[in-house]
């Protein structure tokens, strides 16, 4: 797809995970003086620098509630996706079912496979407009080592309420499951929909492991920089995990990240989501009357092919010949639910761009 798109300017990019939003200015000032100052150039220490495991646990007692000892319940990775592998190797067996949503990042599924665990998926169903956690199916579980989810979800941008996450505390609960709780977008969600951390919620602190990021919600995708956080216990193989997985994460990038998590003003995050929501908000009135589903949150939402009579690949074929729109199925991203939707992402194109989004799409479908 992207290839197919290439750089044509005429291409409106929906393809695409990046984001054109700044990355922080001072997490920028910072790398740059780490580079200059010859900071950070070193394989030590193996979990992350002290001063960005520091950042990480502030930031994580505002989140959650919770005193991360910097030293034992927290490991610093290479990105949010590297330290999905550690996790799972720690606390799955060969074939061990790990439970995921669907539609889910095509990156969680596929890892979850390479763990050696057995990925068992969840439906995302439509209520009321909005995607939704089918927790009826959800309490049938009787056996997992592991539910790996996001909130906001990608690529469907669902957003997990209270009811959600005490159902997921009550699944854990009876199972002995790790809640694998990725928190890659987790402020990126829109007016009038709840940001609850499940580590708030009664029975799951205990079970939980958080995965955090720097390229979501601080726009700092080529900083490559992510964490890991949870009970003492657990983290003592994560850590082991982590070490002979990637090595170690760049340290002039962590001092960036440690520079974007302590800035007093908020690194931009608040102004970014406002950005978010507005570009989505353009995407489902350029789409009215055609079944798009509205995101909760994050970087994108989905529309459903098999309504228009179509396949996903079809879709996204005629959406590029037809509408220069470039758009992915998402047949690789979960079961039934998913491989029925092209996902459309608003986080790489302006608002003046988006607006002619109906127009392509009328062209593609006509």
């Amino acid at each position: 797809m992207a290839a197919a798109a290439g750089d044509d300017p005429d291409v409106l990019r929906l393809e695409n995970l990046d984001t054109d939003i700044a990355p922080p200015e001072v997490a920028v000032q910072a790398t740059a003086q780490a580079l200059m100052e010859r900071q950070g150039n070193s394989w030590l220490p193996l979990t992350g620098l002290p001063v960005l495991r520091e950042a990480v646990a502030a930031e994580l007692l505002t989140r959650t509630g919770l005193g991360y000892d910097p030293d034992r319940q927290i490991v610093i990775t290479s990105g949010g996706t590297s330290a999905v592998m550690p996790v799972l190797l720690s606390v799955t067996e060969p074939e061990d079912p790990v439970f995921l949503t669907d539609p889910t990042y095509a990156g969680l599924l596929q890892r979850v496979r390479l763990a050696g665990a057995h990925p068992s998926l969840v439906p995302l169903r439509v209520e009321r407009g909005y995607w939704r956690l089918d927790r009826e199916e959800l309490v049938e579980v009787d056996r997992a080592a592991a539910l790996l989810l996001m909130s906001p979800s990608m690529p469907s941008g669902m957003v997990f309420d209270q009811d959600d996450w005490e159902t997921i505390a009550e699944v854990c609960a009876r199972t002995g499951a790790y809640l694998i709780y990725d928190a890659a977008m987790e402020r990126i969600v829109f007016d009038g929909h709840p940001r609850i951390n499940p580590c708030r919620v009664d029975g799951l602190a205990e079970r939980t492991i958080v995965i955090g990021s720097m390229s979501k919600e601080y726009r700092m995708i080529g900083w490559r920089i992510g964490w890991i956080a949870g009970p003492a216990d657990i983290m003592e193989r994560i850590r082991l995990a982590t070490i002979y997985n990637t090595t170690v994460a760049s340290g002039f990038a962590q001092l960036g990240a440690a520079a974007a998590l302590r800035d007093p003003s908020g690194a931009g995050v608040r102004e970014a989501v406002a950005e978010y929501q507005a570009r989505h908000d353009v995407v489902i009135e350029q789409l009215a009357g055609l079944p798009v589903v509205p995101a909760a949150g994050g970087w994108s939402c989905l529309l459903d092919a098999e309504a228009l009579s179509l396949t996903a690949q079809e879709l996204s074929d005629r959406l590029l010949a037809r509408g220069r729109v470039a758009a992915t199925p998402m047949t690789a991203w979960g079961g039934a639910v998913a491989t029925r939707h092209v996902r459309l992402v608003f986080s790489n194109e302006p608002i003046a761009r988006l607006s002619s989004l109906r127009a392509r799409v009328e062209a593609a479908l006509g």
